[in-house]
């Protein structure tokens, strides 16, 4: 071999371990494992780790996420309903600590939000037909709805007591149907960390939770509209942000032309039918259970008060959209929200 062919192999040798070396230090690609858990949707999306360890943590995430279905189903067997069963004969029930922990917690929420936010009216909503994998589609007799009302279910009747549950009031019957996507958000994010993972988005049927970035920009997220195909409006996410919609568009019923959504308002046992959806926008600690919970009240309130009483639940950046289609946005949403609707 020429000394100018030497040249011209080592030229490419170099070339071809520089290549190599750039492979072995660029990011991996996005990672993305799906599953339906919690009757929706779930995604996990991880950026920046290798393949393994994004796909051994992402199953992490979703195996937990089903553990903790299980645990808190409201209608098959599991130890919300055995709770469930014990107070409607007015006992008391042992029940994991971790369930103690999360009713204390959902507790708090409720006296929060006024007792809106309303766990302990899970006997309404069975009376709704929505404690079922598909809505029934009957809407039950006034007497009956107005029984329930009277009988004032509230987690404040709860008493806990270390790993015991009782309730001074045999109507409690608890779903936590909406808290539990929330909770789930905040458990993902501790162990995605635990596998070290620093950039991930999680997904549970539009609540999400950013963890990280995307690379070099952060998490964009779209707000689902409530009538139409597409989006209302898109949002970026910073590390610890997260983002919870309750709307009136996933688990409902029509009768008689008259839309019957899963959210029930306590004060009167009936579906809310003030908004369509309302998006709410929170960071901090249990960042995710709270995007959860605290966007319930808001949607049942309706909008006559909404900037008063987002603002007594610490909500600053929201965005709703009322029964006759009219967008309610929050001075800090706006600045945030990039709006797609027409």
């Amino acid at each position: 071999m020429t000394a100018a062919a030497c040249r011209a192999a080592a030229r490419r040798l170099v070339a071809l371990l520089f290549a190599a070396v750039l492979a072995a230090c660029s990011a991996p690609p996005l990672h993305q494992q799906q599953s339906y858990v919690f009757g929706t949707l779930v995604e996990v999306s991880i950026y920046g780790a290798p393949e393994a360890q994004a796909r051994t943590a992402a199953a992490a995430v979703l195996a937990r996420f089903d553990a903790l279905h299980r645990e808190l189903h409201a209608w098959q067997p599991s130890a919300l309903s055995h709770l469930n069963a014990a107070l409607a004969r007015g006992e008391r029930a042992t029940v994991p600590p971790e369930l103690a922990a999360m009713l204390k917690d959902a507790q708090a929420l409720a006296a929060r939000s006024d007792e809106l936010f309303n766990p302990a009216i899970g006997g309404l909503i069975a009376l709704w037909g929505f404690q079922a994998d598909a809505p029934q589609g009957h809407v039950p007799g006034d007497a009956a709805i107005a029984a329930w009302v009277a009988r004032h279910p509230r987690m404040a009747d709860l008493v806990i007591d270390g790993d015991t549950v009782s309730s001074r009031n045999p109507a409690v019957q608890i779903d936590l149907g909406g808290y539990a996507k929330g909770r789930a958000l905040d458990d993902a994010v501790g162990i995605l960390e635990q596998h070290g993972i620093a950039d991930a988005l999680v997904n549970i049927g539009g609540n999400i939770i950013a963890l990280g970035r995307h690379g070099e920009r952060p998490w964009r997220v779209g707000i689902q509209h409530p009538r139409t195909p597409g989006t209302l409006a898109t949002l970026e996410l910073h590390d610890g942000e997260a983002v919870g919609t309750s709307g009136d568009y996933q688990r409902f019923f029509e009768v008689g032309g008259v839309r019957y959504c899963h959210l029930i308002d306590p004060r009167n046992g009936r579906p809310a039918s003030a908004m369509q959806s309302m998006t709410v926008l929170v960071r901090g600690e249990h960042a995710g259970t709270r995007s959860d919970a605290l966007s319930k009240p808001l949607f049942i309130d309706g909008p006559a008060r909404l900037a008063d009483h987002a603002a007594r639940l610490g909500v600053r950046e929201y965005l709703a959209v009322d029964a006759a289609g009219r967008l309610h946005v929050s001075p800090e949403m706006k600045a945030r929200a990039t709006l797609t609707a027409k």
